[in-house]
């Protein structure tokens, strides 16, 4: 998965991913990093979920990653 900060309803193309705030995610990573949360260092990156990670850890990343920033 990877997530982009837009206000578009679909992030389908290149186009569409270059409209994304590189800024706000940077941020985010930051947050996230502070947490324990170790996502990719770029928007552009993938993020994967393996079997190594524990329903804890899962239950620690939804709820930092639903934090308002």
């Amino acid at each position: 998965m990877t997530m982009f900060f837009t206000e578009l309803d679909k992030v389908e193309s290149f186009t569409d991913v270059m409209k994304s705030e590189k800024e706000k995610y940077a941020k985010y990573f930051r947050l996230a990093l502070e947490a324990g949360i170790y996502l990719a260092p770029s928007q552009f990156e993938a993020a994967f979920v393996s079997f190594a990670h524990s329903d804890e850890d899962i239950d620690k990343t939804i709820e930092m990653l639903n934090v308002k920033f």
